[in-house]
């Protein structure tokens, strides 16, 4: 029988195609931009490719920080689309100052708030998965999320990269051509989230008091007690800590590895495109296998597929070895983070969802500060980028360790 989503659930997988397209812009073209900043000012390659590293992990460090507080607060009801609704302003807003900033420092200090506004309204989007579906329907919903998302972000992408490779043609500077593009994905990104704030109500929260913060805090306190108990949740948690960790850094540097490695510019962003439209169809394929196989099962291939990837990188130097890897990446990047995040909404309890996705998300986008400062500081240590990227398959391999004995601890425990 084919899978029909609810109204509510289309909306909810909408913004994933709105959010995904800001995904794409800091993987291409924003990198190229920053490229370019830090070449007028007399910035090499591997520093350069360092300090958006670094920029990176600052953003993750700072939703680190913010996001298990902020997900219990967002727990008390009606909450969790007003936090989501400020953290989504933050983004668009800093989405659209960044086109018309041309000092590398400031586009580095405004791009951390704007990453920050981002990856934070995903920890209450995530958690409002547990809101608009069932348990049993986590698996494909999330999937087709993550599906739409990488083929929807190419609208804009397209339309964006249109205007930079032909601001000659158009008669614009490269500034001009940013500002647009910046503006177009802000526009798209903000237009998808409005059905889904419109048609949104919490349906698991915890009742409202007159203090919430401060129960807010002391909820947080005993979720941590909690999940120290549940030796499942715990060992996932850990798994997915060193895991995504890996995909996502791949994700935050892979158009600035390309660019250190004085690969061709053009070449890059097409490349990725295809990554966008590789990940497409395979998330809805693994969705498919998702009725047949366990999702801990396809979690597992992923994990050691990008292991393989992260090996491949160390001999990269041609344009043609980046399409490669791109092709690669985009067969696995979204069934890994689509079916981690539906895993983890079935393991938890749907009236604390966002305490624990503020938690599932120091462990995610939070703990890829250490991936992006690794491959930073190794790529400096060694002045060979390539050693840097590769060495992400020490995060692959712990990953696949912990996960295989979180998937027997859950056996286990039911």
């Amino acid at each position: 029988m084919k899978f029909k989503m609810t109204a509510l659930e289309k909306k909810w997988v909408l913004y994933d195609v709105g959010n995904s397209a800001f995904t794409m812009l800091v993987a291409t073209i924003f990198p190229i931009y920053f490229n370019h900043l830090a070449d007028n000012a007399g910035i090499s390659s591997v520093n350069y490719l360092a300090y958006w590293g670094y920029a990176t992990s600052i953003c993750t460090l700072l939703v680190a920080i913010l996001g298990p507080t902020l997900g219990a607060v967002a727990d008390t009801k009606n909450y969790k689309k007003v936090i989501f609704s400020v953290f989504l302003g933050v983004g668009v807003i800093g989405c659209i100052v960044l086109g018309f900033l041309s000092s590398w420092i400031w586009f580095l200090g405004v791009f951390v708030l704007t990453k920050t506004g981002y990856s934070s309204s995903l920890i209450f989007y995530d958690a409002m998965l547990t809101d608009v579906t069932e348990p049993e329907r986590m698996d494909v919903v999330s999937s087709q999320g993550f599906a739409w998302g990488y083929i929807g972000s190419c609208i804009p992408f397209v339309a964006s990269l249109g205007v930079v490779l032909g601001a000659g043609t158009l008669s614009i500077g490269m500034q001009t051509s940013m500002v647009i593009a910046f503006f177009i994905t802000s526009v798209w990104w903000l237009l998808s989230a409005v059905p889904l704030l419109r048609s949104y109500k919490q349906k698991y929260f915890v009742e409202t008091t007159q203090h919430v913060v401060k129960n807010s805090f002391q909820r947080l306190g005993s979720t941590f007690k909690e999940i120290a108990k549940k030796r499942h949740i715990l060992l996932f948690l850990l798994a997915f800590f060193f895991y995504i960790d890996g995909v996502y850094t791949v994700i935050d540097m892979a158009t600035a590895y390309g660019q250190a490695l004085g690969l061709d510019s053009t070449g890059l962003l097409l490349a990725l495109l295809l990554t966008q439209i590789v990940a497409f169809p395979c998330v809805l394929i693994f969705s498919r296998l998702s009725k047949k196989l366990s999702s801990t099962t396809i979690i597992t291939i992923c994990i050691a597929a990008y292991f393989c990837i992260a090996l491949y990188a160390y001999g990269l130097d041609t344009q043609l070895d980046f399409w490669i890897l791109a092709v690669l990446v985009g067969m696995f990047q979204g069934t890994i983070q689509a079916l981690s995040r539906s895993y983890f909404a079935r393991i938890i309890p749907a009236e604390k969802s966002g305490e624990y996705f503020g938690i599932y998300d120091i462990c995610g986008k939070g703990a890829s500060i250490f991936g992006t400062a690794f491959v930073s500081v190794l790529s400096q240590l060694t002045g060979n980028v390539n050693i840097g990227v590769s060495a992400l398959s020490v995060f692959f391999l712990v990953g696949f360790i912990l996960f295989r004995k979180a998937v027997k601890a859950a056996e286990g425990a039911n």
